[in-house]
């Protein structure tokens, strides 16, 4: 299968504010060290242990959010959250380096050591927020005029395009341009969206191409998608594209294999470690009203083959009197206790053991319940695609769209699914993974919008 990594070259201004912080904390602690104890450190697994929580706890903190500038908030602002974020992150990363140096008693730990980790940690998150908000406003800088486009084709096709950029991780610009200017312009700084290359006349054909070898960058809408909306909305596809095989998850190969191992593994570990959070909440659960702890219910699996998952209790007993309903942002049928448990998404532990047993994966579509999918076949245009793949836990869908409660948000998270089965890699589900783990730190997601949400404060990936 080839490797697409098209999210990675979307990203490249996080790899260098993470390559840039992981530099800082390498020279900071090698030269403090140095001076501090005038030898270099001992060989042991300390600093990348430091390294790896500094690096994660930055990222799920959102200290590298801003980078891209497509959605920063004002300077003030900024400065202050890089101000609690180091903070918090100093403390993450100074409790886990002394609770491994009680653990393991190395040649450092001694308490001159221990005395080094404060001033070290407090200099490292001081110069590593001057240099993110220094990097952030030079990408901003530069980044002005360069995300504009112009749609040439359909204006009909233009309208439903813009309608598709409000979920853009970027601040992108798309124009319309008209067929009469296209031969008279010779801006070669233009960036150009063409509908279908099919349909087009030679002529304008030809046109193109005598921009594109100027410099004039020229992609088709299935293109600009991947790589601007990181989705691919189903309306968009053909026979064609389908006949490719592009959307068909790849099996019996080493990926694949890695995935199912990564599932067991990961699964196995979060049930032990998180058993204690379900005893908790089972006992919460049980003293708000005395119903039952667990609920189960059918969902739609791999191939359309249904199984059974189960969730922790969040609504009220028989809250579903007259049929399956789509979840509201105001739910009277979820308790007090569910709430909690659906914006921390402890509910969903449960179902660590339908992954466990290969009902589902840790990554994938999320599984939606027969009633709707048989709705949804019906209207969205090749649903039935993201039954190629385990449902999932979390997905692409997932971390870049707030909880869908509509059939337009069902859609909209189809379209994500297409990118992940068109661009899975493990190295893609790592990504998810990684920003699962700050969607559930931040408590984001997991309510339904309202239904007059804006761009501005609809969820923010």
């Amino acid at each position: 299968m080839q490797l697409r990594l098209p999210w990675i070259l979307s990203r490249r201004r996080l790899l260098v504010a993470v390559t840039l912080d992981s530099a800082l904390f390498v020279a900071l602690y090698n030269g403090l060290f140095l001076q501090h104890f005038g030898r270099w450190p001992d060989g042991s697994i300390l600093l990348p242990v430091l390294w790896a929580m500094w690096v994660l706890s930055s990222y799920v903190l959102g200290r590298y959010q801003g980078v891209d500038g497509a959605r920063s908030s004002a300077a003030s602002f900024i400065a202050l959250q890089g101000v609690v974020t180091s903070t918090l992150v100093v403390g993450f990363s100074l409790a886990g380096t002394l609770t491994y140096l009680w653990l393991f008693e190395t040649n450092a730990g001694d308490s001159q050591f221990r005395s080094f980790l404060i001033p070290y940690l407090g200099f490292l998150g001081l110069v590593s927020l001057l240099t993110q908000n220094f990097l952030g406003s030079w990408v901003r800088n530069r980044r002005n005029g360069r995300d504009k486009w112009h749609f040439l084709g359909n204006y009909e096709a233009y309208r439903q395009l813009r309608h598709h950029l409000k979920w853009t991780r970027l601040s992108v610009q798309l124009e319309y341009l008209n067929y009469e200017k296209i031969s008279e312009s010779g801006d070669v700084d233009v960036s150009i969206v063409v509908e279908d290359f099919s349909v087009e006349q030679a002529s304008l054909l030809a046109n193109l191409l005598k921009l594109q070898q100027s410099g004039c960058i020229i992609v088709n809408r299935q293109d600009w998608c991947e790589a601007v909306l990181q989705r691919f909305p189903s309306e968009y596809l053909s026979d064609a594209d389908l006949l490719r095989g592009e959307f068909s998850f790849p099996r019996g190969t080493f990926q694949s294999r890695l995935k199912r191992l990564g599932d067991v593994l990961i699964s196995t570990s979060l049930l032990l470690m998180s058993s204690p959070l379900l005893v908790i909440s089972a006992v919460m659960i049980k003293l708000e009203d005395g119903g039952p702890i667990l609920y189960s219910q059918i969902r739609t699996g791999l191939e359309g083959i249904p199984y059974t998952i189960y969730k922790l209790r969040s609504m009220r007993v028989n809250a579903e009197p007259d049929g399956a309903q789509w979840v509201k942002r105001a739910d009277s049928r979820i308790t007090k206790i569910g709430s909690l448990l659906r914006r921390t998404r402890l509910d969903e532990l449960p179902q660590l053991w339908c992954v466990f047993i290969g009902s589902m994966s840790l990554i994938g579509p999320r599984p939606e319940r027969p009633e709707f999918d048989q709705q949804l076949e019906h209207q969205i245009p090749h649903y039935c695609l993201r039954q190629r793949m385990r449902p999932g836990l979390s997905g692409w869908a997932q971390v870049n769209y707030p909880y869908g409660a509509s059939v337009e948000d069902a859609a909209n998270k189809l379209s994500y699914d297409l990118y992940y089965l068109r661009n899975f890699s493990f190295w893609l589900d790592f990504l998810i993974l990684i920003k699962t783990i700050r969607l559930v730190f931040n408590a984001q997601g997991s309510l339904p919008l309202p239904s007059s949400d804006s761009k501005e404060t609809r969820f923010k990936p």
